[in-house]
């Protein structure tokens, strides 16, 4: 008989970043650092994962405040009024051994999108303290303009100063829960 296993984020141990093409040549990496989620799978089978994911926007980090303050401002993420990014899960249609495709609803500053990420599965372990660990490496790119994340400036030689095509990385281990 199937059981279901609810798992928590290790946020010790775990990442939620992206990157974004600045002055159209480098790209500029951030992460988010106050995050959580809600992920069901029936016994330890990812490829039937529920996941609900939701982070917080000010919790933003570039390594430079100026534009991490500009990222809240209603420029882009409109912190004041949107206080939580959330994605739900769809689907997850294995690929390969350890490669599934996630699709789910993303939701930036009240607007959802359906989309899709690439899941590398890592396999679960045993800690030293006992507990089950898994592991996933998740990438994805979106527009951010989907999501009403405009803003912009020329640049004299031509082009803009951000790109638009963002890139998702996040490396999550997750601890089965003991309840």
């Amino acid at each position: 008989m199937a059981t279901t296993t609810k798992w928590e984020i290790d946020p010790a141990h775990s990442e939620i970043s992206f990157k974004v093409k600045h002055l159209m040549i480098i790209n500029v990496k951030g992460q988010f650092t106050e995050y959580n989620a809600d992920i069901v799978t029936t016994d330890d089978d990812f490829s039937s994962a529920e996941i609900d994911f939701w982070m917080n926007p000010n919790s933003l980090k570039t390594n430079d405040e100026k534009r991490d303050a500009h990222l809240r401002s209603a420029d882009f993420f409109d912190v004041e009024h949107h206080k939580e990014i959330t994605f739900r899960s769809d689907t997850i249609e294995k690929k390969g051994d350890d490669e599934y495709e996630l699709w789910g609803n993303l939701t930036i500053k009240g607007i959802t999108k359906k989309i899709k990420l690439d899941v590398e599965y890592s396999g679960i372990q045993k800690d030293p303290w006992g507990n089950e660990v898994a592991g996933v490496s998740i990438t994805g790119k979106i527009n951010r303009k989907d999501w009403d994340l405009n803003w912009n400036a020329a640049l004299e030689s031509g082009g803009v100063l951000v790109g638009d095509m963002v890139t998702i990385a996040c490396d999550v281990e997750l601890k089965k829960s003991a309840a």
